[in-house]
């Protein structure tokens, strides 16, 4: 064999090596997302599912160029396995006639975010009448106070840092609590919103994010008593809120099946919102769920507001 060839040769192999390693990783990360109940580590493997069959198409692209089917085969089974957590995204959209509506938004500010008239115009093109901002300083809170006019009943509580929240609406609020959820010390928000098409419970909350075991525990301790909170709630519930989980995490799965109420997402399709920055790495953490009797006519991201995350948008209706 010439050395040329052997050249040729081993160059081959290596770049087969390295696919084998790629295409291991990818059924490594698949895996370890199934096992996010037991290790806050394995969990944050579970929420890049579309990514994983993002990735592996392109193997499936290489190795069918390459005539290598028994690879191409395992690889299209490991994207139809991340893709099953996706496809029930798109599907379950509400048929119901449309009647009277209203909307909802939500906005994580970012703490440190200067970017205050982007900020308003993308609520003031979005003209939601209920509307919850995370993050709010005592700077926000001072610089949105000029949509007093629109939003006259509110709920504020601004701390420094990125744990302070706001809730503004255009419709009368009754019963408004700030509440502590899972025993972090952060503030979420409670009332009833009284629309002139029916009355919801309103829950706005941000759980803290998952980085490190003792956030971890925090955050899957707040997503475990919010159930509870929901099934004492006297009218519809919709809950809003950064989560800091995305749809294919186990906790979120279990809020979901304990509450019984619905991810707003479903038949809207595969919707990421955080970060802003890398459209590949983007994956949904900021949520709207509801109850039944409240119906989503749509759903979708807002604007760059110049924060980490993007606004999430819902028009709806209560039944």
């Amino acid at each position: 064999m010439s050395k040329q060839r052997k050249h040729k040769t081993n160059r081959r192999r290596l770049f087969d090596r390295c696919l084998n390693l790629f295409a291991l990783g990818l059924a490594t990360a698949t895996m370890l997302g199934f096992l996010g109940r037991f290790f806050w580590v394995f969990d944050l493997f579970s929420h890049f599912r579309v990514q994983y069959m993002q990735l592996c198409l392109v193997l499936i692209g290489i190795a069918l160029w390459q005539r290598n089917n028994k690879r191409a085969i395992t690889l299209i089974l490991l994207a139809c396995l991340n893709y099953a957590f996706v496809l029930p995204l798109y599907f379950g959209k509400a048929t119901l006639p449309t009647g009277p509506t209203a909307r909802a938004m939500l906005i994580n500010l970012n703490a440190s975010n200067g970017h205050t008239e982007k900020v308003l115009n993308v609520i003031r093109t979005a003209n939601p009448d209920l509307l919850l901002l995370e993050e709010v300083t005592p700077k926000w809170e001072a610089e949105l106070a000029v949509l007093t006019e629109i939003y006259p009943h509110r709920i504020v509580e601004a701390q420094e840092g990125c744990f302070g929240i706001m809730m503004l609406s255009k419709f009368p609020l009754e019963h408004e609590q700030t509440v502590e959820i899972g025993g972090a010390n952060i503030p979420s928000l409670l009332a009833e919103v009284h629309f002139p098409h029916g009355t919801l419970s309103f829950i706005g909350t941000p759980p803290l994010p998952p980085i490190g075991a003792a956030y971890s525990k925090q955050r899957n301790r707040h997503l475990m008593e919010l159930p509870d909170l929901v099934k004492k709630q006297q009218y519809p519930v919709l809950l809003i809120g950064d989560l800091n989980v995305s749809p294919f995490s186990y906790w979120f799965r279990k809020v979901i099946s304990e509450s019984k109420l619905k991810d707003s997402m479903k038949g809207f399709g595969f919707q990421p919102s955080w970060p802003s920055n890398n459209s590949f790495l983007c994956i949904p953490l900021d949520h709207v769920l509801h109850s039944p009797e409240i119906i989503i006519h749509n759903r979708m991201i807002g604007s760059d507001v110049g924060s980490d995350h993007f606004p999430v948008i819902v028009d709806f209706s209560i039944l």
